[in-house]
């Protein structure tokens, strides 16, 4: 990659020690901090429960529900083979902290009542086995990204949030259309997951990983979506849109694509579900 290496770019820092120029250089403002320091394990767990949930309620508002269809996955903080992971069968607006289940790499619900989603196993699982890095990964059957995925082809950079996905997202072709339920299936999915933090899996629809927080991987993913659905309206028009630059493409990417800013972007929708949602922690 040109410019700067992408395994690289969550990690870069400022010359004042921000890790983005969204954090404010002005002491004293309320902005939102990430917590990287718990009392426990167990609060750390709990506290990655309920983010996962958020992502499925902010999933159900978005309209991302299709049937059983669509799953979201975080790793456990203290078992790291282990991964949380929405009931099947549950509506996203339904899903809470007490109906979560917790899996292993083969499908077996270690923790919980309910059954897991067969296709959400044989595709996270692989994922999360193949990456120790990626940590949480959501993957849906939306209306644009599904259409999109049609076309076997990436996103273009025509805007600047479509540039947040420019050189971080990947097509692919194996498997696709053919329902994930072998095993197999996940492991063509999980090669393709080096270092980006999106793909289009052709024929099927949207998947996204995050190597930094659930709400990352859910940020991005409805931010992919956004961004099929407005490559998709443009085509239709029949009208050539213009493209922006690599070099400017490259730039908002690492500005304004980091897993960081994907966590910064749902943290005002974690703070409406938290006040309108409040079951959702039940």
């Amino acid at each position: 990659m040109n410019a700067v290496n992408k395994a690289e770019i969550d990690s870069i820092q400022l010359s004042d020690g921000r890790v983005s120029i969204y954090q404010p250089e002005q002491a004293g403002l309320i902005f939102p901090y990430e917590k990287k320091k718990f009392a426990s394990v167990a609060e750390e767990r709990r506290h990655l429960k309920e983010r996962l949930v958020a992502a499925c309620r902010a999933f159900a508002l978005q309209g991302f529900d299709y049937g059983f269809a669509g799953h979201l996955t975080v790793r456990d903080p203290e078992h790291p083979n282990l991964y949380w992971t929405n009931p099947m069968a549950v509506h996203f607006s339904q899903v809470k902290v007490s109906n979560l289940i917790l899996a292993d790499h083969e499908g077996k619900v270690v923790e919980g009542r309910h059954a897991i989603n067969r296709a959400g196993f044989v595709l996270h699982a692989a994922v999360h086995e193949a990456h120790p890095e990626i940590v949480a990964m959501c993957h849906a059957h939306t209306v644009y990204g599904t259409a999109f995925a049609s076309l076997g082809k990436k996103l273009d950079p025509i805007t600047q949030d479509a540039a947040a996905f420019f050189e971080d997202h990947v097509v692919i072709g194996a498997e696709g259309g053919k329902v994930a339920v072998e095993i197999k299936a996940g492991h063509s999915v999980a090669d393709a997951f080096k270092g980006v933090k999106a793909a289009i899996h052709q024929n099927h629809g949207l998947l996204t990983a995050s190597r930094h927080s659930i709400e990352s991987a859910a940020f991005w993913f409805i931010a992919l979506e956004r961004c099929c659905q407005q490559q998709l309206m443009i085509e239709a028009s029949g009208c050539k849109p213009i493209l922006l630059p690599d070099d400017k493409a490259r730039y908002s990417r690492e500005h304004v694509g980091s897993d960081y800013i994907g966590w910064l972007h749902f943290q005002p929708i974690w703070e409406q579900l938290v006040a309108t949602q409040p079951d959702m922690l039940s």
